[in-house]
């Protein structure tokens, strides 16, 4: 039994690949083993290491395991620390302690940042370290026979363990649960995500920096600790250190609790919005002008022309213009303070940030949308992100790439999306909670997600768009929990085609049936067909002068085409019309429990505002429009 699932030693020859160290010294070269795949880490650590170990148990388990597997001597090693590299040889391994006994190889092979490590002084530290080594400091050397591949790979899962998975204070956890399942599992996801680009930046770096903290408050709390156990008497003191103690462990437990949230999949993105509803708006300078920022990689003379006559022309102002020249959009929006416009001339900008706007400004490409591009190519972030009262975007194409989340998100304010192309990574816009998205004449594509996300409690007005080829149209997020408010929704005259779902999804719970039954009823007469609707459908349909039994083929073709558009908008109004009704019975169902009989007007008229006219839904996947229960 090797106790692995790479490979046996029957067969012949190493299966692992190999790599040059890096530096001057001409080191053997070593196993290459820091590229495993998730799956490998997950089952070593799961099947042959950890098992169902408690917390206390894991170093006795990596113990037995090691023992299994690893070679006791005749092994080269590199043994490498902060401040050198040393060429060694494994005689034993203590195995309770995960540590190899080790000698100096012969020839002495050193590499420093400092010259005083001598074969002399690397004698004396050894002699000082009883020559035992900790494992995960240890590099083998490569061995094309195979025999030491289990010997490599163990070290390396000992060596990735302590240092991405075992937190110090993990041994003081209540050994009643299973140490794998509801530690190492869920950071080993983490990592792996991080590595793979689907966490955004700005959360792995909230959690580097809360894991820095958490790890220097434990070290300040078993330095008190150590401190109160060596001294037994009653004093002051010692009364002030165990309060002192106490506070640094509520702190430490607030800090862990943080970190398992962005540990679990399920809830990291819950945590990691909140860093966004906190950006700060800079307000009007403190003199009061506005200043125009022109983008442009390089400005020439007849651009500048134009620019003048187009767009900084005082006349058309009224007063002199402070203008500002940027090479990078990015650079251009971060300058912005209130009321002022960002003007973007024709170009290809690539961009590694994300645009945060707290202020209420507009950015405008100068052309059409296809010839001011905007590339967004680091990985993990949003694209734009929204919070300002009143911000006006027009006539830019926004590309993304290698994105974590949305290309676009309105958390606060209201954002004014007009002639904009949008090429999606992930989701395409989300309109949340108590925000307003007015979206005009845009094209929006490509979003593995939905195109566009609509939270209870917003306001989204989509008009004149092409919402296509995401996985689908438009995502209305359950608004029926008591605490969520019915969102506004408008859609006018919207081309919604070639999604993989629906082109309209709505999210909603199951309903207890007494209230099913009501707002059923209130279905039937509540929701009216648009007096527009079918002219609105129509427009557009036009056809060259052609024979008369062609004509009227078309034509009844246009008529059939036109009658299931038709049914499209009136079967989403009548569904979202309905869910709100639902949410008002389950209101009145509420406040008569409570003994309320008369409800306050503002609270009992919120009903879902939705104006559903002229939407043409082509070639989807699923259908117009459907709803996902849960």
């Amino acid at each position: 039994d090797t106790c692995s699932d790479y490979g046996s030693r029957d067969k012949p020859g190493t299966t692992l690949g190999r790599t040059v160290p890096d530096g001057n010294v001409l080191f053997p070269d070593i196993f290459q083993t820091d590229h495993l795949l998730f799956y490998e880490r997950f089952k070593a650590y799961q099947d042959y290491i950890l098992a169902d170990c408690k917390a206390s148990e894991v170093k006795e388990f990596t113990a037995e395991y090691l023992e299994k597997v690893l070679e006791p001597s005749g092994w080269q090693a590199i043994w490498r620390t902060n401040v050198f590299e040393v060429l060694v040889e494994v005689v034993d391994v203590e195995y309770s302690t995960l540590k190899a006994i080790v000698q100096l190889s012969e020839p002495f092979l050193c590499e420093s940042q400092v010259s005083t490590f001598t074969l002399e002084c690397m004698r004396e530290l050894l002699e000082l370290k009883e020559h035992q080594i900790p494992l995960q400091e240890l590099w083998v050397v490569y061995d094309e026979s195979g025999e030491f591949d289990q010997t490599a790979l163990a070290i390396e899962h000992v060596r990735f363990f302590y240092k991405y998975i075992w937190r110090t204070w993990d041994e003081e956890e209540e050994d009643d649960f299973d140490y794998f399942v509801r530690c190492v599992e869920p950071r080993l996801r983490l990592h792996y995500d991080i590595l793979e680009h689907r966490v955004p930046s700005g959360l792995v770096a909230d959690y580097q920096n809360l894991l820095s903290q958490c790890e220097e408050l434990y070290r300040k709390f078993l330095n008190l600790r150590s401190s109160m156990s060596s001294n037994d008497s009653d004093s002051e003191a010692e009364n002030i250190s165990m309060v002192e103690g106490l506070k640094l462990y509520e702190k430490i437990e607030h800090l862990k609790q943080k970190l398992k949230l962005i540990e679990n999949p399920l809830l990291r993105y819950v945590f990691g919005y909140q860093k966004y509803s906190g950006l700060q708006a800079k307000g009007l300078r403190a003199t009061g002008t506005k200043i125009t920022h022109v983008v442009s990689s390089t400005v020439m003379a007849s651009l500048l022309q134009s620019l003048i006559r187009d767009k900084l022309c005082p006349e058309s102002y009224g007063e002199e213009l402070e203008i500002q020249f940027h090479s990078d959009p990015l650079a251009a929006v971060n300058a912005c303070y209130e009321g002022d416009t960002v003007i973007i001339c024709p170009g290809h900008y690539v961009v590694d940030g994300v645009f945060c706007i707290a202020d209420s400004i507009e950015l405008e490409g100068y052309g059409l949308p296809d010839d001011i591009v905007i590339e967004k190519r680091g990985k993990g972030d949003n694209f734009v992100d929204c919070t300002g009262a009143n911000i006006k975007i027009s006539s830019l194409k926004l590309v993304q790439h290698d994105a974590v989340e949305g290309i676009l998100n309105v958390h606060h304010g209201k954002t004014i999306l007009e002639n904009c192309v949008l090429q999606c990574e992930t989701t395409g816009i989300t309109v949340r909670t108590s925000a307003e998205l007015l979206m005009k004449n845009s094209d929006l594509y490509g979003a593995k997600g939905a195109g566009v996300e609509i939270y209870p409690g917003s306001t989204c007005a989509l008009l004149d768009n092409g919402i296509h080829h995401c996985k689908e149209g438009i995502l209305i997020k359950n608004f029926l929990d008591e605490n969520y408010d019915i969102p506004k929704i408008t859609m006018v005259n919207n081309m919604i085609h070639n999604n993989e779902g629906y082109g309209v999804v709505l999210v909603k719970p199951a309903i207890p049936s007494d209230v099913r039954d009501v707002s059923a009823e209130k279905r039937e007469g509540s929701t009216q067909p648009h007096p527009g609707s079918e002219r609105a459908c129509g427009e557009g349909f036009r056809h060259e002068e052609l024979p008369e039994c062609v004509t009227d083929e078309l034509e009844l073709y246009e008529q059939a085409e036109i009658s299931e558009q038709t049914e499209s908008n009136y079967e989403i109004a009548n569904e979202l019309g309905a869910t709100s009704a639902k949410k008002s019975q389950m209101r009145k169902k509420r406040l008569s429990e409570l003994g309320i009989t008369e409800a306050d007007d503002n609270l009992m008229s919120q009903e879902m505002f939705v104006s559903i006219v002229g939407n043409q839904f082509k070639w989807n996947g699923k259908g117009s429009f459907g709803t996902f229960l849960f």
